[in-house]
């Protein structure tokens, strides 16, 4: 009895739980669309301080940022080409400080590392 009892139970309780649906509406302020333009417009102008772990064909760039992700998750990596090779960037630091600091972690790791200066300061 207590078997025909927990299974009627279970049935009732997944079918109620199966049949809930709802709709989400969301009403945002149209000024957050122009926030957002003006954010990324002022950040894709932004000079930041880069490390350059290293450089070669892409297949080496390709390797070495795979290794670069695994060593330091959660940081900016990208591959750049700048003729005639491929060259892997890490960070995205905007002083001085921050990027000496995480220059000096890297290059524990990566002794032939570079800290690179964004271009308007290297004047």
């Amino acid at each position: 009895m207590k078997t025909l009892v927990f299974i009627a139970l279970a049935l009732g309780t997944s079918t109620y739980l199966a049949a809930q649906e709802g709709t989400i509406t969301i009403e945002q302020d149209p000024n957050i669309e122009k926030l957002v333009s003006v954010y990324n417009t002022v950040n894709s102008k932004a000079e930041y301080y880069q490390i350059q772990v290293g450089f070669g064909s892409y297949q080496k760039a390709q390797n070495l940022k795979s290794k670069i992700d695994v060593d330091f998750p959660g940081w900016y990596s990208k591959i750049e080409f700048q003729e005639p090779t491929y060259r892997v960037r890490l960070g995205k630091f905007r002083d001085k400080l921050e990027a000496e600091r995480k220059f000096q972690e890297v290059r524990k790791k990566y002794p032939n590392a570079m800290l690179l200066k964004p271009e308007n300061t290297s004047k």
